[in-house]
């Protein structure tokens, strides 16, 4: 599988839906890049900044293009590429609790994803929406992040969450394009050499989303409108790109949603 892969579509306007590249995804770091109208956002940033350069170069995207970026949460794997910011001159979005496992980035280029009466503001930034929502996981205050287009085109990201709600269930509902984790297979994760510590984070409430919780979110997410599914985050030891496809095609299957005719799935690991 390619590192960067994109897909740009119409809708019933005729207006561009917004453009997705997978810059990076797995264990050794994730960076996704959405595109609409000339504007790039990044969703995290955790692979070396010279490899972001480069990767965002082969998909026809110029570092300097890149107006925002907004962090899922502060583990080195969605942050070790924030140099970017500073080099370009990037606004780098996270969550108050997440600011507090990042350093090194300007002072000036800081932004904070606020919150009012409990839930997040969204952030709007031109023709884009950016909608952040809680997730659940072993850091500060890990968010996934829900944007939308004013054509309506829609994309949502979520990264690393043990498990999923109905409140981020909401917030990805009507998206076009579903990037989310399918990190382990939780057999492997029990018949590996990890420590059986680090087996019990992965498979907690605050460690990863393994393929069945995948599937079983996406059953109640896909409608049949032509959605395409990227699944990321995959693990190197505990998981395999055909199994995880296997999973989701067969829960989806079971509500008569045919791949390639009702959806698009592509797995992506890098």
């Amino acid at each position: 599988m390619q590192a960067s892969e994109g897909m740009a579509g119409t809708n019933k306007e005729g207006a561009e839906h917004m453009k997705v590249d997978i810059i990076a995804s797995g264990s050794g770091g994730n960076c996704i890049a959405l595109t609409y109208e000339g504007r790039t956002i990044l969703i995290d940033a955790g692979v070396a900044k010279t490899k972001i350069a480069k990767r965002l170069l082969e998909v026809g995207i110029r570092p300097d293009q890149v107006t925002d970026i907004f962090i899922t949460h502060a583990h080195g794997d969605h942050i070790k590429g924030l140099p970017l910011a500073n080099q370009y001159r990037i606004p780098v979005w996270a969550t108050d609790g997440e600011w507090k496992g990042i350093s090194g980035v300007d002072e000036e280029l800081r932004r904070v994803v606020e919150t009012r009466f409990s839930k997040y503001e969204s952030i709007q930034l031109g023709d884009i929406w950016v909608y952040p929502f809680k997730t659940h996981h072993d850091a500060y205050e890990p968010i996934g992040y829900a944007i939308e287009a004013d054509n309506g085109s829609r994309a949502c990201v979520v990264f690393d969450t043990g498990k999923y709600d109905q409140d981020m269930l909401d917030m990805m509902e009507g998206s076009i394009y579903i990037i989310i984790e399918a990190n382990h297979d939780p057999d492997m994760v029990e018949a590996s050499n990890y420590p059986i510590s680090v087996q019990s984070r992965i498979l907690s409430d605050l460690g990863h989303l393994s393929n069945q919780q995948t599937a079983e979110a996406l059953q109640k997410l896909i409608r049949g409108n032509g959605e395409r599914i990227y699944l990321t985050h995959l693990s190197s030891n505990n998981n395999s790109p055909i199994l995880a496809e296997m999973t989701v095609k067969a829960a989806l299957r079971q509500k008569g949603f045919i791949a390639g005719t009702h959806y698009e799935i592509e797995v992506v690991s890098t």
